[in-house]
């Protein structure tokens, strides 16, 4: 079998079997398919698509390319929960010691941030000791004694991904929505869990600007969740503007632990979507029945205590100290030279924002990387003051930043400015969510 043939094939509009994906993938993995015939191929799927088939088949293979984990020494239904990627999105750490606590097992293999998107293991990292390596056998402790872990990938888990990805972001190719979905399905599933919801991101600080966008890609991903076995649903959620006020690494922990310490309102963005995601992961778990009865469920362990006691209970498992997850000793992790509050320049109604502009302002001042191998300062960030729709003054700051480094202070203070539209009318109230979409 020609490599060229399975090329031209797609290129055709052609749908490949298994065996000549399989040929292409897993050469390439084993350097015996050079990158630009593999450029070729994503290149002809970015202009010729996937069948389902051929997308569930594509990812069958990335899955397999390294090290899976098997969880099924576990009890119960392993439920993980994945987000697109965001700005200010600090659910993980709401959501899973929620579920936890409400008898859910939360296995959860997650990942760093690139980019104008936080990554949670980059949140866990500004604890104290917290290691995020742990071996599988220690991860799978953890898990069943206290019904939840958080830690990072194995080395070797889904090698083609890595590959591929690499690829992808120097061949413009990253936007091919059969490439975005097996490259998202192949980790979550590799890492081994029994049911997925899956929160897609929609906006200005989302991978996919549109609703219909959005709504393929989820429905795509639970197409291949059930092709592949597994119970799959995707939630559709706004990122027009960051779902909490916080944009940093120590910060989001901080509203994450006093969002479980009962201390943000219920009707906060981010305690919503939160709990619309954990609901979610219950009735997949056979825990609930119903959302309604799930959110039920989830406010109990938030308001009981139990959810900050999980979360507690994790860090302190994986070599953290678990006295700064506490709303009064989680604020010396934010601890910073300076803060430096910037106002509106002019008074009227927020009435949109660009949510990559702020996240990138706030990569600016360190707290997000460019490259992978850039460093990241935990204790930098911004928190937000206002929402779209709140009415600004040029009295009244719109957001505090949190700076050690003021090399590029100025830079990110110019987002900021660029990122907001003022109007002299309150806008009408956009969704908080958008779609549900299951099999």
């Amino acid at each position: 079998m020609r490599i060229v043939d399975i090329i031209e094939k797609k290129r055709d509009g052609g749908e490949l079997n298994r065996e000549e994906i399989k040929e292409l993938i897993l050469g390439y993995v084993q350097e015996q398919v050079p990158d630009y015939q593999v450029a070729a191929f994503l290149m002809a799927v970015v202009f010729r698509g996937m069948t389902d088939r051929e997308t569930a088949i594509l990812t069958d293979v990335m899955m397999h390319s390294g090290d899976t984990v098997d969880l099924s020494p576990l009890p119960g239904i392993k439920v993980d929960k994945h987000s697109t990627g965001g700005v200010g999105d600090t659910t993980t750490l709401i959501v899973a010691p929620l579920v936890a606590a409400c008898g859910g097992t939360v296995a959860k293999m997650s990942g760093r941030g690139l980019g104008h998107t936080g990554g949670t293991l980059d949140k866990l990292e500004s604890i104290p000791g917290v290691n995020i390596e742990q071996p599988l056998d220690r991860f799978m402790d953890i898990v069943r004694k206290n019904g939840l872990a958080v830690i990072g990938q194995s080395g070797n888990l889904v090698p083609a991904d890595k590959k591929l990805y690499a690829l992808r972001d120097v061949t413009a190719t990253i936007g091919s929505t059969p490439l975005i979905a097996s490259s998202v399905m192949s980790k979550k599933l590799a890492a081994g869990a029994d049911a997925i919801v899956l929160d897609v991101k929609v906006g200005s600080g989302a991978f996919m600007r549109t609703v219909e966008d959005a709504k393929r890609l989820a429905s795509l991903m639970v197409r291949i969740g059930a092709h592949l076995g597994r119970r799959c649903e995707a939630i559709i959620t706004d990122m027009n503007q960051p779902l909490g006020l916080a944009v940093g690494n120590a910060l989001e922990v901080q509203e994450a632990v006093n969002v479980l310490s009962g201390l943000v309102p219920e009707d906060e963005p981010l305690v919503e979507v939160s709990l619309l995601l954990g609901a979610h992961m219950l009735m997949l778990s056979n825990i609930v029945s119903t959302e309604e009865e799930g959110k039920e469920k989830l406010l109990q362990a938030l308001r009981s205590g139990a959810g900050l006691m999980k979360l507690r209970r994790m860090i302190e498992a994986m070599g953290g100290d678990p006295a700064y997850i506490d709303a009064n000793r989680i604020k010396e992790l934010c601890q910073v030279r300076k803060q430096v509050k910037v106002y509106p320049l002019q008074d009227g109604y927020l009435s949109g924002l660009v949510a990559e502009k702020i996240g990138i302002a706030s990569q600016m001042l360190g707290a997000g990387r460019a490259k992978k191998e850039d460093r990241i300062d935990p204790a930098v960030g911004l928190i937000m003051h206002k929402r779209v729709g709140d009415p600004v003054s040029v009295q009244e700051p719109f957001c505090t930043l949190y700076v050690n480094d003021e090399s590029h202070l100025e830079e990110a203070i110019e987002l900021l400015h660029e990122s907001m539209t003022i109007s002299t009318d309150k806008p009408e109230p956009a969704p908080l969510v958008y779609a549900i979409v299951k099999e």
